[in-house]
């Protein structure tokens, strides 16, 4: 990219203009899909068990995604010397929201799964903004006429419940409504802590399904290189984000904190080297609440951590400068 190309044509702030992912352009004829990556908002918030909120997710996190919106010369990190996400190498889209329908989440996740089958069949990156974590189930269901995944998952919850009270489809249930595809070959869950909706035998459940369960202790008592030793190596990983996973003193927008989180950098290492062990071929990010984050804190770290990952997983495919 030329060392001019901040010259030319708009300065396109990040306050100025439409108000998509990055400033991505968007498209909403979902049969006109061209890109790398197409972002697709999943605004579903049916399956909390305690705070609502997450449906505004997506619009916070396109908000904040302004900021990072990097002109038109790519994003250049001088600690590792490249420039991430080149726009003459990689194209983002913006496709829009699925349409909710309020009190039916069978019809919501058959639309969120619609649209990421959209974006499988383009040939593009799905990167789905939640919602909440329920909104997992039918982005990985998307993918069962792919090669098989393997999950990688960062939560403080481990989201394994099987039924309570005739619920198979809240937000403590993704994991294990995923466990049962045959498409999913295993689980690398991260960042697992203290008390939460799952049980025991919940537990039980995952580790019998090929998961493999870390707490946040645990990942800083491996590292990263721990860590990612642990993970199978050259599979196809399908990325799923709950922002709890952090901590809430840097994400404190979110329905059900967790003391003990992640910071930045513990996952941000984990997911960098994840993009070179094997194919990140989709990802969501959900439970970002903003109504509880006056500062816009957990938004922008939810924007932040997007960017620098398909940064990632492009430089992995020898997409940057």
């Amino acid at each position: 990219m030329a060392e001019n190309s901040y010259d030319e044509g708009r300065l396109n702030l990040p306050f100025v203009g439409h108000c998509t992912f990055g400033k991505q352009p968007p498209v909403l004829d979902w049969d006109a899909i061209e890109a790398d990556v197409a972002v697709l908002g999943a605004p579903f918030d049916m399956g909390t068990q305690y705070r609502a909120g997450a449906r505004f997710g997506p619009r916070a996190i396109r908000e904040a995604s302004t900021l990072f919106s990097f002109g038109h010369g790519g994003a250049y990190d001088f600690e590792d010397d490249i420039t991430y996400l080149p726009a003459d190498q990689v194209s983002i889209v913006d496709i829009g929201d699925a349409d909710m329908i309020h009190t039916d989440t069978i019809k919501s996740h058959d639309n969120i799964e619609f649209g990421v089958r959209k974006i499988i069949k383009a040939g593009a990156l799905p990167v789905v903004l939640g919602g909440d974590h329920s909104v997992h189930i039918p982005c990985i269901r998307a993918f069962d006429d792919q090669d098989p995944v393997h999950i990688i998952h960062i939560d403080a919850h481990l989201d394994f419940v099987d039924e309570r009270h005739g619920v198979r489809y809240g937000h403590g249930n993704p994991l294990r409504r995923a466990s049962e595809m045959a498409h999913v070959t295993g689980f690398t869950q991260l960042g697992i802590r203290n008390v939460s909706s799952s049980n025991r035998s919940d537990y039980g459940a995952a580790r019998a399904a090929g998961s493999d369960i870390l707490s946040v202790r645990d990942v800083r008592r491996l590292g990263t290189a721990g860590v990612l030793a642990r993970i199978p190596e050259g599979k196809r990983y399908y990325l799923t984000i709950d922002i709890d996973g952090f901590d809430p003193s840097i994400a404190p927008g979110t329905g059900t904190p967790s003391h003990g989180g992640f910071l930045y950098y513990e996952v941000l290492e984990i997911l960098q080297g994840l993009t070179s062990k094997g194919d990140v071929v989709g990802l969501d990010l959900v439970e970002v609440a903003p109504d509880y984050d006056h500062t816009g804190s957990t938004a922008f770290l939810a924007a932040q951590l997007l960017m620098n990952v398909l940064g990632f997983i492009f430089h992995a495919k020898g997409k940057s400068a």
